[in-house]
């Protein structure tokens, strides 16, 4: 109460809709940060839900429908007004939002690349003897690990990242495959044995990069928000989630793309896998900043031209089976 004996004005409140593991709560709590060291003035609060890609830890993603299962009820939340906005690794957005929803900030890009994490620091894949158990929950890096070294055992390797580095530590398998960005932000950069190359493995699409999703017309919150936009990562973005969208990729389907800014144009890498790595379909192509959407739609053509449209024609099929 004031001196007048009238009510404190509350403050403005943001709320953010966010996952409960510990790396998605580091990203919450990260945004909650910046947005209050630039809105001081405001109060922001987490909101924090189960996903069914949290609770279904017992079979590979690509079983059990995909990378859409870490949002969809984060995604809810806003389209029920429980939640003003949702933090995401941006990898795990499908190509298509739920009507009334957007992504309407990029944050810049932490590093994208995967990396290899052993139980004996001082090994490389190089290293790993026949017949090695290596550990990934995605198709993606199954596929190019299978391609690279036919010889060893890739496993599904699910949860979160302490969980994983966990069945590693216990000996479940001998290497694991997990995202340079996901150690970085969680302050296990010491465990990184082997940065990969992206011309060893080709990163997932908007793999290290942050992104807000809001509702379309909140006006209010968004003002709020922009500041956090890099421009370079969006533009980005926009391409490599071209090659998404055109290919409808989904965690059925072994995809990868990655561009990053070469001087003022934009340099786009994509690829297309077999499941057991045995053929793999590359294009790339470079364009200016303004041709982001269209330098997608182009690389991810040539993907479909170069026998990728076969390929998923092929393992739709499988798929309804």
């Amino acid at each position: 109460m004031t001196a007048e004996g009238s009510k404190v004005p509350e403050r403005p409140l943001l709320r953010i809709a966010t996952r409960g593991s510990k790396l998605a709560l580091w990203q919450a709590e990260h945004v909650r940060s910046l947005i209050l060291k630039q809105h001081p003035d405001i109060a922001v609060e987490l909101v924090v839900l189960k996903t069914k890609g949290d609770l279904i830890l017992d079979r590979p993603l690509a079983e059990v429908g995909g990378k859409g299962l870490f949002v969809k009820e984060l995604e809810s939340a806003m389209l029920e007004n429980r939640a003003d906005l949702a933090v995401h690794s941006l990898k795990d957005v499908p190509a298509l939002l739920p009507e009334g929803l957007e992504l309407s900030v990029i944050l810049k890009r932490e590093n994208p690349h995967d990396v290899l994490v052993f139980r004996e620091t001082h090994m490389t894949l190089e290293d790993l003897p026949t017949g090695s158990r290596i550990g990934t929950s995605s198709l993606r890096r199954a596929a190019q690990l299978k391609n690279m070294r036919p010889d060893l055992e890739v496993t599904s390797l699910r949860g979160n990242v302490p969980t994983r580095l966990k069945k590693l530590d216990s000996g479940e398998v001998d290497a694991a495959v997990l995202a340079a960005a996901g150690l970085i932000r969680l302050e296990l950069e010491d465990r990184i044995n082997q940065e990969l190359s992206t011309e060893q493995m080709l990163p997932a699409i908007g793999q290290g990069v942050l992104a807000l999703e809001t509702r379309k017309g909140d006006d209010a919150t968004l003002e709020k928000l922009r500041f956090m936009n890099d421009e370079p990562t969006g533009d980005c973005m926009i391409a490599e989630r071209k090659v998404l969208e055109t290919l409808e990729g989904n965690c059925q389907v072994p995809l990868a793309g990655f561009c990053k800014l070469d001087g003022n144009n934009l340099h786009l890498r994509a690829l297309i896998a077999k499941p057991d790595g045995s053929t793999i379909f590359r294009a790339e192509e470079r364009a200016r900043r303004d041709e982001a959407e269209e330098l997608g739609a182009r690389v991810a053509n040539q993907l479909l031209q170069q026998g990728g449209g076969v390929l998923l024609q092929q393992l739709s099929a499988m798929e309804e089976r």
